[in-house]
């Protein structure tokens, strides 16, 4: 985010709590309680958003030298991503040629040959199949042809993106629209990766994402935690195509008053978040960003797995090694104890099947925005502004 936007932010923040107003969406939007509860549904999701959309599944510090590698489970196909000795990022199912077992089941290292386990044939970084034992036995193969098989694979502003389909295409510029510019001036590619964790909880996934997705609630479920650091009932939003940004304000806002706005930096005032469609919400913080990727289960509209990775500047590691631990405890006991533990009583009561309908209010614009734009994708009707 560049520094005129910044101060621009901030001062929208600023005039929003002088004259008691929100970011505002027009009017109030119902949406159809099917929409976490319905199977057919979530497997149209699943095969739309999940197996026919590229994915980010790390961050650049999660391959931070030719050699590195990590795995990936959460498409319904194992995926085996690594960085090549020219620095390329790589992708591959993660399946052996010969008889199909995972070559890799570690989630993550340094290696420059994955051998599977049951027959030893052997692959590189690349996906070359390099090693068949007793290869004069087993009978004629061409290995040029019998490598991993490979899925289209990029990086951009520090984000590891894999197509699940062999003949997807990976568009970073139809991706990263509307957001570009901010995620090129943070350069997160330079962080180092502190802590990951996984919670796998009893809501639908955009359920989820919905927690995220307004500051009506901060005064209220967050009225012991979020709400002693930031002022809840504002929010500078900006939506586009399929992507949305939303700075939250904290209360050191107040300190910037009076001060030369050439001074003002929005981790003073402003907590900024980044949805990435269809299922990553970036929170960044001060020189860290916590990584969000909410994932479904296929056969399961009432659960879904949220993998949490928890990235820093090299610097702060490097003073405090113990700030990943601490950032991730923090932000547990928010989003797991308060929001998704609540947003889990809302599944039981729409699973009952007695309440049709919730309700977006006119001050939660990012919910408005990612039901429609999940709808649209989808083929569906938009959901009405009254």
């Amino acid at each position: 985010m560049k520094p005129a936007v910044q101060i621009e932010v901030l001062r929208e923040l600023m005039t929003q709590l002088d004259e008691g107003v929100n970011a505002d969406a027009g009017g109030v939007m119902s949406c159809p309680a099917s929409t976490y509860t319905c199977p057919d549904l979530a497997r149209r999701e699943w095969e739309t958003f999940f197996r026919g959309h590229p994915q980010i599944v790390g961050m650049t510090a999660d391959l931070p030298e030719p050699g590195s590698f990590i795995t990936c489970n959460d498409l319904g196909i194992p995926i085996l991503v690594t960085r090549d000795k020219a620095g390329q990022v790589r992708a591959f199912l993660n399946s052996c040629r010969h008889r199909g077992p995972m070559v890799e089941q570690a989630r993550r290292g340094q290696k420059s040959r994955f051998s599977c386990p049951f027959h030893a044939w052997t692959y590189d970084a690349t996906g070359a199949l390099v090693g068949v034992p007793q290869e004069d036995q087993f009978g004629t193969i061409d290995k040029s042809c019998l490598g991993l098989i490979e899925l289209p694979a990029a990086e951009r502003f520090g984000f590891l993106l894999v197509h699940p389909d062999p003949k997807g295409v990976i568009d970073t510029e139809t991706l990263f629209q509307g957001v570009a510019e901010d995620l090129e001036h943070w350069d997160w590619g330079r962080y180092v990766l502190a802590h990951e964790q996984n919670l796998d909880m009893k809501l639908n996934w955009k359920l989820a994402t919905d927690t995220f997705g307004e500051t009506y609630h901060f005064k209220r479920l967050h009225k012991d935690t979020l709400a002693n650091n930031f002022h809840g009932d504002v929010l500078s939003y900006r939506s586009y195509q399929r992507n949305h940004r939303m700075v939250l304000c904290l209360k050191g806002i107040d300190d910037l008053r009076g001060r030369p706005e050439d001074d003002w930096t929005i981790e003073q005032g402003g907590f900024p978040v980044y949805f990435l469609f269809p299922n990553v919400v970036v929170n960044v913080g001060n020189k860290r960003i916590a990584v969000v990727r909410v994932y479904p289960d296929p056969e399961n509209p009432g659960r879904s797995i949220s993998q949490i990775s928890y990235y820093f500047d090299p610097e702060v590691l490097a003073e405090n090694p113990g700030m990943g631990m601490l950032f991730s405890e923090g932000f547990t006991a928010v989003v797991a104890a308060e929001d998704y533990a609540t947003a889990e009583t809302t599944q039981r009561a729409l699973a009952a099947g007695l309440q049709d309908q919730l309700l977006f209010g006119r001050n939660e614009p990012p919910l408005h925005h990612y039901h429609n734009t999940f709808r649209r994708a989808l083929g569906m009707e938009p959901l009405p502004v009254t």
